[in-house]
């Protein structure tokens, strides 16, 4: 018997649409997600019914395989094609709960990985301007506490947010954050900011009543926002003529790659970022070997980007 694209196309429509149907009613799935799902599983079924596939349990592992090669070779990123395959995974998880479907050929199957994001960081000249900048009012002096205490510590957005002003020991240089997985971990506060957070904690009485325990606190009183500190941040950044965006993680980012640049103990900046897994770290090794590339690039005679004294008729 003959294959036909188009009425294998149709067969496989109808199981995809109840599917988005359960996301929508039952699982209260955003438009948003019930239309990458939508999207996911027809591109699925195209494919599928033009390879001699016209019931989804006909379905294989290497169906699923073929699949996201052929979409990876025509270009479709890594990103969009993790969602595909968590798409079909979610698909025949359901359909294996209302009995449609005994396998689940998408399980095992995983896209190709996405290349690895350098951090962004800023050049510490640029971090020392930034920073010499004297705060002139209450909100600015909280700010540029905030702006001290990420570049010394590294701490995370969260951790700064929830630190409350019985976790500093300024006499004592550190900090006390709850970081990821509820772990605590003490981190250093280097004199600069330990001076700026002074400024601010004399400030702060201000805004802040006796009773409120958080550090840093917002306008009313009360403790400040994640977005309320990245606006404040990256308006304190773009004032002061900062070339580049600037956000609370860059200012991580940073920290770790100048720690790195400096001291050269990765197991140390580890342990100052709060990261359970080292190799979480390592991404620091690979941005601190980009900027020695472009530094050989630009410096070393064979490095092809100047000529070489082979290149000269005289020599």
């Amino acid at each position: 018997m003959t294959h036909d694209p188009a009425a294998a196309r149709a067969a496989l429509a109808a199981l995809p649409t109840a599917f988005v149907a359960y996301l929508t009613n039952e699982r209260r799935a955003s438009i948003h997600t019930a239309n990458a799902y939508r999207r996911d599983l027809a591109a699925a079924g195209d494919y599928f019914a033009e390879h001699g596939v016209d019931a989804w349990p006909r379905v294989t592992t290497a169906h699923v395989r073929e699949l996201l090669a052929t979409r990876h070779r025509s270009g479709l990123k890594p990103a969009s094609l993790a969602r595909l395959a968590s798409s079909l995974r979610s698909f025949y998880q359901w359909q294996m709960r209302e009995g449609r479907a005994h396998v689940n050929p998408a399980a095992d199957v995983r896209a190709p990985k996405r290349a690895a994001r350098l951090p962004e960081t800023v050049d510490v000249d640029d971090l020392a301007a930034l920073l010499d900048v004297m705060p002139l009012d209450t909100l600015e002096i909280r700010d540029h506490a905030l702006l001290e205490l990420f570049y010394s510590a590294g701490v995370r957005l969260a951790e700064a947010i929830g630190l409350d002003v019985v976790d500093l020991d300024l006499a004592g240089g550190q900090a006390r954050v709850l970081g990821k997985g509820n772990r605590q971990r003490s981190v250093p506060v280097g004199s600069r900011a330990v001076s700026a957070l002074r400024r601010w904690l004399a400030e702060r009485a201000l805004l802040a009543d006796d009773d409120e325990p958080a550090l840093f606190v917002s306008q009313r009183g009360t403790r400040i926002s994640r977005s309320s500190v990245a606006a404040r941040m990256d308006g304190w950044a773009r004032r002061h003529g900062l070339p580049v965006h600037l956000h609370p993680h860059k200012l991580r980012h940073s920290f770790a790659t100048h720690m790195l640049e400096s001291s050269g103990d990765l197991r140390a900046v580890q342990e100052l970022l709060g990261h359970a897994n080292i190799t979480t770290t390592q991404i620091y090794t690979h941005l601190d070997f980009a900027h020695l590339a472009k530094v050989y690039d630009a410096a070393h005679p064979r490095a092809g980007g100047h000529a070489g004294p082979e290149s000269s008729s005289n020599s």
